[in-house]
């Protein structure tokens, strides 16, 4: 059976590689140190009562193949934003996804939501290299990462002022997540390694996350109904890509989500 997983990383071992050999991590530090300070994306997704919607862009996926042809990640950012999304999520992986590192910048150039770098990061010079192309948060895949690693990238990521969101798929996942040092613990309902659902892994695993994090919901959700669902379980935001960008109107698509997530019919 294909690891699709494993596949991504190999590409991106490869172009690690390149980069630092670009870059050294001493340059992309001090790049790093000299950007301006980060958006507040933890302190945007939480509202009690309500779960915020970060709002991904990717153009392609190993699961659905192509998502949008006309990609541009300035003109949905600002569609998301006056749909009301709380924060971004923004793809930079360049093989699976059809990522650049500069779109982050072009994101939020036209706009003022802070962002996520959505990526397979696990290294050090990642993060750094995060901040310095003016992300405000990254992704860290727990199911991918050792204990050693993940509690490292976690304090790394604070280091530079990066919020880290932690990724869990699996329960030896969250368990690895619980011993770091992040409030955002995001449950995906897609298996990174074989791409399959599990539509009831938020519902399984939320309750042995302590009230002191706060929960993403991730994968899946594609309707006002799906949100509705949500709003039994402790969940404070969630990420919706592909199904809003499948959209002919981004902003329409997104203030139906953004008003599900407040309650609102």
């Amino acid at each position: 059976m294909t690891d699709t997983l494993e596949d991504i990383l190999a590409h991106r071992r490869k172009r690690l590689q390149e980069s630092m050999e670009r870059v050294s991590l001493a340059e992309m530090e001090r790049r790093a140190s000299g950007m301006p300070a980060p958006r507040d994306f933890g302190g945007v997704l939480v509202r009690p009562g309500s779960i915020s919607l970060i709002a991904e862009m990717k153009k392609r996926s190993p699961s659905a193949g192509l998502i949008r042809e006309h990609y541009d990640p300035g003109t949905i950012a600002a569609a998301y934003e006056r749909g009301g999304a709380a924060a971004i999520s923004v793809l930079t992986e360049p093989d699976s996804f059809g990522g650049e590192l500069v779109d982050i910048a072009r994101a939020k150039t036209a706009c003022q939501l802070p962002a996520l770098r959505k990526d397979f990061i696990f290294e050090s010079y990642q993060i750094a290299e995060s901040r310095a192309i003016e992300a405000d948060a990254v992704l860290l895949i727990a199911d991918m990462l050792s204990p050693g690693q993940l509690t490292e990238l976690t304090a790394c990521a604070r280091q530079f002022g990066l919020e880290p969101l932690v990724e869990i798929f699996s329960g030896e996942a969250l368990e690895r997540a619980l011993r770091t040092e992040a409030r955002l613990i995001g449950i995906n309902t897609r298996n990174l390694r074989t791409l399959e659902m599990r539509p009831d892994n938020i519902m399984t695993l939320s309750p042995r996350i302590p009230a002191d994090r706060y929960i993403v919901a991730e994968s899946g959700i594609k309707t006002p109904a799906d949100v509705a669902r949500l709003q039994s379980m402790p969940v404070f935001a969630m990420l919706v890509g592909e199904s809003l960008l499948k959209q002919t109107d981004l902003e329409k698509a997104t203030r139906a989500l953004v008003n599900a997530g407040e309650g609102k019919d």
